[in-house]
């Protein structure tokens, strides 16, 4: 039966019901609901949610579209013959603009795709049901970041990424980790299994890029003694090793097909088998996965299982670059400076301005491997900028301590040229396939063969910057 919610923040006696065959989706879906106020009631089938709409009042019902047995649009034809007024919002993994319009010519109140965006959830939710917004004095002021020794975290952006960790970490849904090589995507991990009720039980990770194919199904699943050459004893997998808690599989977009497959069955019902093994065997661990690529363009490509993709990604937690964050380069410079050179560093104006002007396209493991590089060089004693690299230095035309530290170009302070011209070029392309694409986020993403999620938060930098991103 369908398992309630106690959370009512009104005088409504009814409840939204959640329907979705993924245990991670609902369990994602009831917590960020019932945080904003709502009381929730959860069905793991359509068959269960119809059941459920005749013992108990339903204000709103939430299905997914693709379900076994009946489907959400089937399901929605159902409710329009037994329930011709309730709000029914569809949310699919699969963008079929054939589902949309037959979704919508049947009654549905909206129709949004995985990975779902939750504030363009909860505006859907309030208009349905005709909720206002809290006042901005009724408005609860996000809680304060309390942040693991060693995470450094100065700037809005990245706040507000650590904060959606720590906000889905409670939960059991799959999480995908997206962004640049080096932005900090297994820190994002750290702290999604630090803050879970996993806590306790181990984070295994595995770099999917690091192993060769044919030793990976065996490091992932395991294998028995004798079940190739060279399989002298039984291997337990990383699997095994994460039940209890969580695992990492970083750069997912490396998996082979067949092993795509395999992953498939995990993230669907946790069930596996060692090489060379007959035995069925289950693992519980909270599965995140993260990538540098984008995983749509790779599925399009047929690159990556459609159907693995969309059940990996229940949240998509986007990582923005350094150059995008650039509160945040100094502080994570000094925390690395001390980390090699063991007290307390010192930079030179000079080297600050270098360090605020370059644009980092390697991101926060580029500028580790500087500050290592800089306290080798400066054997622990003040760091000029010749102890940084040749190409950081060239970027603020700082050759020598003699360089002016207040040095200023067209972009402003602390804006790197190459960064700033880099930043204008993504903007304008951006805002031109917005328009070309009637401002649809879903198109606009694919066009430009970016994620959406990634467009997403490029689109609210944008709008905090002036800039015209809807329709007028």
């Amino acid at each position: 039966m369908p398992q309630a919610k106690t959370v009512q923040s009104n005088d409504r006696a009814k409840a939204i019901l959640v329907v979705d065959d993924d245990a991670g989706q609902r369990s994602l879906l009831r917590s960020f609901l019932s945080r904003h106020g709502f009381e929730i009631l959860v069905a793991s089938s359509a068959e269960e949610a119809l059941s459920a709409l005749e013992s108990a009042p339903i204000a709103m019902m939430i299905s997914d579209v693709r379900m076994p047995g009946m489907s959400g649009l089937e399901a929605l034809h159902h409710v329009r013959r037994t329930h011709p007024v309730l709000p029914v919002l569809l949310i699919t993994a699969y963008a079929d603009i054939r589902d949309a319009v037959e979704a919508m010519r049947d009654g549905a109140v909206d129709y949004l795709e995985k990975p779902i965006d939750l504030d363009e959830l909860l505006a859907s939710v309030r208009k349905s049901l005709g909720v206002e917004p809290p006042s901005a004095a009724e408005n609860p002021i996000a809680p304060p970041l309390d942040l693991p020794p060693g995470v450094v975290a100065e700037s809005p952006p990245m706040r507000d990424v650590l904060r959606e960790a720590a906000f889905v970490a409670p939960s059991e849904s799959r999480v995908l980790v997206t962004g640049e090589s080096g932005v900090g995507k297994e820190v994002v991990a750290d702290l999604i299994h630090a803050l879970s009720p996993r806590a306790s039980g181990r984070l295994v990770k595995v770099n999917c890029a690091a192993i060769p194919e044919t030793l990976l199904e065996s490091e992932l699943f395991g294998h028995e003694r004798g079940a190739f050459t060279g399989a002298s004893a039984q291997r337990v997998g990383r699997f095994e090793e994460a039940r209890g808690g969580t695992i990492l599989l970083d750069e997912i977009a490396e998996l082979a097909p067949a092993l795509q497959a395999k992953l498939l069955r995990i993230a669907q019902d946790g069930t596996y088998q060692r090489i060379g093994s007959n035995k069925v065997l289950h693992t519980d661990a909270r599965l995140i996965a993260s990538t540098n690529r984008n995983l749509e363009s790779e599925v399009r490509e047929g690159r990556f299982r459609e159907d693995l993709f969309f059940r990996l990604n229940v949240i998509e937690i986007y990582v923005p670059p350094l150059r995008e964050r650039p509160a945040d380069i100094l502080p994570l410079a000094e925390r690395f400076a001390a980390e090699f050179s063991g007290g307390r560093p010192r930079f030179s104006p000079p080297v600050v301005a270098c360090l605020e002007r370059y644009a980092w396209p390697g991101n926060v493991r580029e500028l580790r491997n500087a500050m290592e590089r800089a306290v080798l060089m400066s054997r622990g004693e003040l760091i000029v900028p010749e102890h940084l690299p040749t190409r950081v230095r060239a970027a603020a035309g700082a050759g020598s301590d003699d360089a002016p530290a207040g040095a200023e170009d067209a972009g402003g302070a602390g804006t790197p040229v190459s960064g700033r011209r880099m930043e204008e070029i993504e903007r304008d392309a951006i805002l031109q396939s917005l328009r070309e694409h009637d401002y649809n986020r879903s198109e606009t993403a694919r066009a430009l063969a970016i994620s959406r999620r990634a467009l997403l938060y490029k689109i609210q930098r944008f709008r905090e910057q002036g800039y015209a991103v809807e329709a007028e």
